[in-house]
């Protein structure tokens, strides 16, 4: 039997808050090019003024030919008039286009610097491909309200001002009958409009969800075809694709409606014009050249009612777009400098540092509140020399590492280095002198320069050499094409397990950091290389406090102290002939699972 998975809903993306209201945040974007766009705005504004003169002109060439006078210069003034309107229209539609593109530049690197400052715990709770979605798609969507939405849609107001004072001008009777028409069709468009903001919400919401199905199935590609699952995963990704194409249709179907219902409005007056007018042309009361005046008004009246009717569709678009990009600007940000009113550490130091943890209590919130990862937890490393940190898994051995970093702050106690509080850190500083190794060794797409130089930008060739050869990499850089300037691939696909921790090391070496975190940092090393490594770091470790989550016992052996965790808790302390006599829990641990790792 086959068994659905619950791969989520575009609803879990972002708890929804209360926000402020859409309008203001899309203001928001556009303010600091109100000026740009006002000059666009009125290139377009005096190009549909010379359009709104030439029906005026058209009417003088009408009488000119009755009067049997030369026509020279009426068509004349209309050529200029017509010219001169594509002109204005052109470099006006420029001017905002470009002006756009850069709201839209704008938002995206506010959004996407918004990201990488979020908290991990707040990342924790998102899907990649629905952040991606709300960096690009979402964005795109700005391009067009900061045009259509606004400017030529107020443009199109007064346009439509400017055409109704000229028709009344020619004759209030079928300007009467027009605005009847276009009344009875505005109720229309005003029941329509708000069902398109809501669906394009829905259907923004769909996208995303869809960017997070295929993220999550191609960031795992291997694993899902080595299991015989890409089908099951095609089907997902499918169904996500379909509920994006279902909301998409409900956004194309009520802008197809109110569109239909803007054309539908103007060959209504068109018909009722042309019978009204006709019978009082009949009748003598209407010269035929106000009719045909009247009539080229009339469809002149289609551009603004257009305009207005894509820009209200563009508008609702992009107060979704901007309610959706809000969501991910109130999500808590790490925070840069230390507390206010507490004497600041010193921004760096010389020499190890030195940590203490003290009553600390954790657990992770998301998706759900765990039970406790830390329960007071306590312990004290004095400078230098290296700390391995064991016990069986789930117990909190890399969280003590997350929590040293400050990805994630403790529910209670307290976590010092140097003996002040890390939160009195600014966080710059707190992480210049630390040094991670992730377990996985996450390698970016780049160059192995750009890999190595993430924390030192401006390091020379020498120095990158010299940390490649410290941690046997030198055979490495001798073999690939381009030497440092090799790309490496996507999470560095072209390298080996071991290459990429190694790598890893280096780029955290390169840091000189005073505080070096190890998490399984020889796991996918041979043993040669793991032999070579492990002397890299014992010869740190008399410069650098060096913190090592191990399950070798090759590595547990040689430190200078080992922490035993179980139960969130430290409870034993001491080096390895100390907790092999003394601590059953150790014991069990050397003889199992630490031994089972040995290579």
């Amino acid at each position: 039997m086959t068994h659905a998975i619950d791969a989520g809903s575009p609803a879990e993306v972002v708890p929804h808050r209360r926000r402020p209201a859409g309008w203001r945040l899309l203001l928001a974007h556009v303010r600091p090019y109100r000026w740009t766009l006002l000059g666009g705005g009125l290139l377009g504004f005096l190009g549909g003024l010379a359009g709104l003169a030439q029906p005026l002109v058209a009417k003088l060439v009408v009488d000119t030919l009755g009067q049997q006078r030369s026509l020279l210069g009426p068509v004349a003034l209309l050529t200029g008039l017509t010219v001169a309107g594509a002109l204005l229209n052109a470099a006006g539609s420029y001017v905002l286009g470009r002006t756009a593109e850069d709201v839209v530049l704008t938002a995206r690197q506010r959004l996407m610097a918004q990201l990488l400052r979020l908290r991990v715990g707040a990342l924790d709770r998102l899907k990649p491909g629905d952040l991606l979605s709300r960096a690009t798609s979402d964005t795109t969507l700005l391009r067009h309200v900061s045009t259509y939405g606004l400017v030529e849609s107020v443009n199109a107001v007064f346009l439509l001002v400017a055409a109704v004072v000229l028709m009344a001008m020619i004759d209030s009777v079928l300007l009467a009958v027009t605005l009847a028409v276009l009344a009875i069709n505005a109720v229309a468009v005003l029941v329509v409009v708000p069902r398109i903001r809501r669906a394009t919400e829905r259907s923004q919401a769909a996208v995303g969800w869809m960017g997070s199905m295929l993220e999550r199935a191609l960031g795992a590609v291997r694993t899902v075809k080595a299991m015989g699952a890409q089908e099951r995963e095609i089907v997902t990704v499918g169904r996500a694709a379909r509920q994006a194409w279902k909301h998409g249709v409900e956004v194309a179907g009520w802008t197809a409606l109110m569109e239909a219902t803007a054309g539908l409005a103007i060959q209504l007056s068109f018909l009722a014009v042309l019978g009204v007018g006709g019978a009082r042309v009949t009748s003598g009361t209407l010269p035929v050249s106000s009719l045909i005046a009247f009539l080229l008004y009339l469809f002149l009246l289609t551009d603004p009612i257009s305009a207005l009717v894509t820009g209200a569709t563009q508008l609702q678009a992009g107060l979704a777009a901007v309610s959706r990009m809000r969501e991910v600007q109130e999500l808590p940000t790490e925070p840069v400098a230390g507390r206010p009113g507490v004497l600041r550490p010193p921004s760096s130091g010389v020499g190890p540092a030195s940590v203490t943890f003290s009553g600390v209590w954790f657990r992770y919130r998301y998706p759900y509140a765990s039970s406790w990862v830390h329960r007071d937890l306590s312990f004290k490393l004095p400078p230098g020399g290296m700390t391995a940190i064991v016990g069986p898994s789930g117990v909190g051995k890399t969280t003590i590492f997350s929590l040293l970093e400050r990805f994630y702050e403790p529910q209670s106690g307290t976590i010092a280095v140097d003996g002040h509080d890390i939160r009195n850190w600014p966080l710059p500083d707190l992480r210049a002198g630390i040094g991670y190794l992730e377990q996985d060794a996450p390698i970016l797409a780049g160059t192995l320069r750009y890999n190595l130089c993430l924390a030192v930008p401006d390091a020379p060739d020498q120095q990158l050499e010299a940390a490649l050869a410290l941690t046997r990499l030198d055979g490495l850089l001798a073999r690939l094409p381009h030497g440092l300037d090799t790309p490496v691939g996507h999470r560095g696909i072209t390298l080996s397990g071991g290459e990429r921790q190694r790598i890893a090391m280096a780029r955290a070496l390169l840091r000189r950091p005073r505080l070096l975190l190890l998490d399984e940092a020889t796991s996918q090393l041979d043993a040669a290389n793991e032999l070579a490594l492990r002397d890299v770091i014992t010869g740190v470790a008399h410069t650098t406090t060096v913190l090592v989550v191990a399950h070798r016992l090759s590595t547990v052996i040689g430190a200078d102290r080992i922490l035993v965790m179980d139960a969130g808790r430290v409870r034993a302390v001491g080096t390895h002939d100390e907790l092999i006599a003394a601590d059953d829990l150790y014991r069990q641990l050397a003889t199992t699972q630490l031994l089972i790792a040995e290579p």
